[in-house]
């Protein structure tokens, strides 16, 4: 009696868990809303800065991090494959000039703040069931730079100026994770690389300086609450 009991309950445990991953596996037409906390930190470069044509050399442009809230929308073509948008409030970066030959060190050259929506594809290899499933993305990133500024700082070398970056287009690349708290609920923590790459030109009377391929081609780390419904 014993051996039976024990048989049975393991039969029961197996089937509760067997439930328990066709419960969490996602569907096809399923919703999944993230939200939390996203971390962008550039891995920046540029060309040199170049003052009326001029390349300055040794010189360069930095790019600060800084984090945001994030948010994700999912839509489940099938139980193993979805479409995902990334959306954000905007992003603030101090950017920061080494003037290199011109000798005046770094210098804090503005700022500027922009918006990352990045619609990507996204796959679990390992399948959608159980209460952890891992997944890969791939998609299109488009970047709109706005309230560029110069800082005073610089203002205070070159005279009352204008900083203009150019919008973006680039690939996104992504893994991830869920980790599922009931049927609905669960905790996703991802990492994302984004080809972000710009010009840069900063209008001061006569003068024009002018930065080149300024690839900023961040990391992007969030950790999230999601929703699935």
């Amino acid at each position: 009696m014993n051996k039976v009991f024990k048989h049975l309950s393991l039969a029961a445990a197996v089937s509760c868990a067997t439930f328990a991953m066709q419960a969490n596996a996602y569907e096809a037409g399923d919703w999944i809303v993230r939200a939390g906390v996203a971390h962008v930190a550039p891995d920046d470069s540029s060309d040199p800065l170049a003052l009326n044509g001029g390349a300055i050399s040794g010189s360069e442009v930095e790019v600060d991090s800084d984090t945001q809230l994030g948010l994700t929308v999912t839509y489940m073509i099938n139980s193993d494959f979805g479409v995902e948008l990334l959306a954000a409030t905007p992003f603030t970066h101090d950017i920061t000039a080494d003037t290199g030959a011109l000798g005046l060190g770094k210098v804090d050259a503005g700022e500027t703040s922009h918006l990352p929506p990045t619609l990507s594809a996204v796959w679990y290899p390992m399948g959608s069931a159980g209460q952890i499933a891992p997944y890969v993305g791939a998609g299109i990133n488009y970047t709109m730079f706005f309230e560029e500024d110069v800082s005073s700082d610089l203002e205070g070398v070159l005279g009352s100026a204008d900083l203009e970056l150019d919008d973006s287009i680039g690939l996104a690349l992504q893994v991830g994770v869920d980790v599922q708290l009931n049927d609905n609920w669960q905790v996703n923590a991802s990492l994302r690389w984004i080809d972000i790459d710009t010009d840069a030109e900063i209008t001061a009377g006569a003068n024009t300086i002018t930065i080149d391929n300024v690839e900023i081609d961040p990391w992007v780390y969030q950790l999230n609450v999601g929703y699935k419904f």
